[in-house]
């Protein structure tokens, strides 16, 4: 059996830009996807603070320093350039694999600097 399971996510991006004429996905600053561990091509949801729009896409570089977190193509109508996302990678996990399970976790404010990297899911309680 598997569990699928928060693999990354990077908490509370400000949305840098909105492109609707461009193929699709969304487009995350190289330091940000290394420090989140996710990949190129890599689906993700994102999550919109602001306005509750929940909705899948995939990862694509962007420059590292540029601090992008640009919603591409269809996607750019659910979001508002300046409002505030998650974006989450789940990931399939066996039993054993969950004995040292850690996810990774970016917080970042509002400018898009990494605040924190931790791999505790911060607000929940080990029972």
């Amino acid at each position: 059996m598997t569990f699928d399971m928060l693999y990354s996510k990077i908490h509370r991006a400000t949305v840098s830009d909105a492109n609707l004429n461009y193929v699709g996905s969304i487009t995350i600053d190289e330091d940000l996807m290394k420090a989140s561990k996710l990949r190129v091509g890599q689906k993700v949801e994102i999550v919109n603070v602001n306005n509750g729009e929940r909705f899948a896409t995939y990862v694509i570089k962007g420059k590292a320093g540029s601090k992008d977190m640009c919603l591409n193509g269809a996607a750019a109508r659910k979001v508002e350039i300046g409002d505030k996302i998650i974006v989450i990678a789940y990931a399939s996990y066996s039993e054993k694999e969950l004995e040292t399970y850690k996810p990774t976790v970016v917080i970042l404010d509002d400018d898009n600097n990494i605040e924190l990297i931790t791999n505790e899911l911060i607000g929940s309680n080990d029972v």
